[in-house]
């Protein structure tokens, strides 16, 4: 701008110049209607020049109130953007009332008017205001109708967070009408049912979540566990069912660990004892879990020497297993193999005292007519809820020795 007046300024400097020095200044003639104007060429080029700056002074003076609106609107948006960034601060230091009146106040004049009413609405329900927070999102839809389904998400979001899940559902549901496949309402859907428990529905949308959704794999499978393990421990007297049940689990999740625990006490309920027990033998095989084994110790099979020797065997590749003692020794019981029985709990207690074992070692005693030991083993577990782990190894260390244990 200043270099192009400079270049006119010298032009016009110019053309007089020429007009007052030189000789021969060049003539003009211009004939137009009728109308004959004649002049020297440098006083022709100052008029045209004159001409210019007129015909650009009338254009700005046109452009002047459009000018002055768009600078204020700048001057706006600045503005906005600086109390912005201000609100961010504060809800960044736990500042949240101020953090929402920065964000809101000026909004609309923002060049971000759907991320301010957005963090308004996140900082309105973390100071427990719900019709605040909605209010705000309500805003950012109508600043921003394009955007209708990224503030029903975030609204969904947020109710979940607060525990509105009818509410929840409602919101997700309005943006599955215009997209069934939209990934993060399914992400959602799913973690709404999984917070309902509401098994069959999430087992019904993993398939979808699966194709569509955004859902890490390690969450999808914990979703699907939780699904399925759970489904089946309501079909606890239809064999049938559960084998339809178990035909839709995943095969990749067919050998997890806690699917195959409820399976089995499934299979169990529903008097299926050879198959929870083959069952459990194909999982531990791949995958030692420690509920299976506890589980695989209490199984009532047909053929009880044969169970002992497989948990024996597995004995001398985990002797140190406190699980495996723990149902060996139940093993024994039901054999009324009771020193042997002993000798396992208290092995079991030595490595890990817990509740359950003193509660079996204490079922032994008072079977065996040991009174006192019995009580003894009982008043220990039911005292592990409020020791420290110290007291419990104390309180294991003064088990009877393998010496005194009773003959089998």
């Amino acid at each position: 701008m200043k270099a192009g007046f400079t270049i006119i300024v010298a032009l016009m400097i110019g053309a007089l110049a020429a007009h007052l020095v030189l000789p021969d200044n060049g003539y003009a003639l211009i004939n137009f209607r009728g109308y004959i104007v004649e002049t020297s060429v440098p006083v022709l080029v100052l008029l045209l020049i004159l001409g210019y700056l007129a015909v650009r002074s009338v254009v700005y003076i046109w452009q002047a109130p459009r000018r002055l609106g768009e600078a204020w609107a700048r001057g706006r948006a600045r503005s906005a953007g600086k109390k912005a960034t201000l609100g961010y601060i504060a809800l960044a230091e736990g500042r949240l009332a101020q953090g929402e009146r920065l964000l809101t106040r000026g909004a609309r004049h923002s060049e971000t008017p759907l991320l301010n009413y957005l963090a308004a609405a996140r900082a309105a329900q973390m100071q427990g205001d719900r019709q605040r927070r909605d209010a705000w999102l309500n805003m950012a839809c109508v600043q921003e109708p394009a955007a209708t389904d990224a503030v029903l998400l975030t609204q969904a979001e947020l109710q979940l967070e607060d525990g509105q899940y009818t509410e929840a559902l409602a919101s997700l549901n309005r943006v599955r009408e215009r997209q069934p496949g939209h990934a993060q309402a399914l992400k959602l859907l799913g973690d709404l049912h999984q917070r309902r428990k509401e098994w069959q529905p999430l087992a019904a949308l993993l398939p979808l979540i699966r194709r569509h959704g955004n859902v890490a794999p390690e969450m999808l499978d914990e979703w699907s566990v939780a699904a399925w393990s759970n489904m089946m421990a309501t079909l606890h007297t239809d064999r049938a069912a559960l084998e339809r049940l178990w035909d839709d689990v995943p095969r990749h999740l067919r050998r997890e660990p806690r699917l195959t625990l409820a399976r089995a006490q499934a299979l169990i309920a529903c008097g299926g004892i050879d198959d929870a027990e083959q069952e459990i033998r194909r999982t531990l095989k791949d995958d030692w879990n420690e509920a299976l084994v506890k589980l695989y110790g209490e199984l009532p099979v047909a053929d009880p020497a044969a169970h002992l020797k497989r948990i024996e065997a597995w004995l001398k590749e985990r002797p140190e297993d406190p699980a495996l003692l723990l149902a060996a020794g139940r093993t024994c019981v039901r054999h009324q193999l009771w020193g042997k029985a002993r000798s396992y709990f208290e092995a079991s207690l030595a490595i890990r005292a817990v509740p359950e074992t003193y509660r079996a070692l204490g079922q032994l005693m008072a079977q065996v007519g040991e009174a006192q030991s019995a009580s003894r083993a009982f008043e220990r577990g039911l005292s592990m809820a409020t020791t420290t782990p110290q007291s419990n190894a104390a309180a294991a260390s003064t088990l009877p020795a393998a010496s005194s244990r009773a003959a089998s």
